[in-house]
């Protein structure tokens, strides 16, 4: 019983760094810079749309 018990906390830390290792990449992609290429391609797209 005892083993068990150590599984599930030593499963509940891994899950906990986990998802703190998860939030860390996803906040740091948020405040990325959105390259040049993709704000011309973006410009692009909305100058093609506004034009129809």
């Amino acid at each position: 019983m005892a083993s068990g018990m150590a599984d599930e906390k030593a499963k509940a830390r891994i899950e906990k760094q986990i998802n703190e290792n998860l939030r860390r990449v996803y906040e740091e992609t948020l405040t990325e810079e959105i390259p040049d290429r993709f704000r011309d391609l973006l410009a692009k797209l909305k100058e093609k749309e506004s034009g129809k």
